[in-house]
């Protein structure tokens, strides 16, 4: 009796298939529309990273999604994530060349003395050095629920925008994208 209900226990579990990719997306897309307050905590990433958390700050407030809250504990989800922002300069050098030379000679050193000589000689040489200064900033950030699952997640990374840095450009990019699915979720099937 014992080893029949195992079996059907077992057959019960077996029929329950896992959930598809696109229903725990669903899932976590649900559960963005019922995000009222956010805290952005602190990005990993040193200092710069500090600087992405007050522009990312800045344009979440500007979203009208959700209140921006200081106080981790009154949030119904967390952003959390690490953000680098990093000028640095690229080098590049080359060099091109082309050589030749030719010589020839004779001669003769007896009573009558006779002699010729010739040479000749090509060359060009042209080098170039170039340093471009670079300014990139990249982001990856998730937000994060009570229980801590993860429902919504982004990277974004930029060079920077006509009128705006990188950083603040990686901040725009991580907010659109968070309109985007909000936008989404609005549109699902209940």
């Amino acid at each position: 009796m014992r080893r029949l209900l195992c079996l059907i226990a077992f057959v019960a579990m077996a029929q329950e298939a896992p959930p598809s990719p696109s229903q725990i997306e669903d899932s976590a897309l649900r559960q963005l529309l019922t995000v009222r307050r956010v805290f952005v905590d602190h990005l990993t990433g040193g200092e710069t990273a500090a600087q992405m958390r007050e522009i990312l700050l800045s344009t979440l407030q500007g979203t009208k999604l959700f209140v921006v809250t200081e106080k981790e504990d009154r949030a119904d989800a967390i952003l959390r994530g690490g953000a680098e922002d990093l000028v640095y300069t690229e080098v590049h050098s080359s060099s091109e060349g082309v050589n030749a030379r030719a010589d020839a000679g004779s001669g003769r050193a007896s009573g009558n003395s006779r002699g010729m000589y010739g040479g000749m000689g090509i060359g060009t040489n042209e080098s170039e050095h170039s340093a471009d200064r670079r300014h990139e900033a990249i982001a990856a950030v998730r937000l994060v629920n009570k229980e801590g699952d993860v429902i919504w997640a982004t990277v974004q990374e930029s060079t920077g925008a006509k009128f705006r840095g990188a950083s603040a450009d990686v901040a725009e990019k991580i907010t659109a994208k968070l309109k985007e699915d909000f936008e989404r979720a609005r549109h699902l099937k209940p």
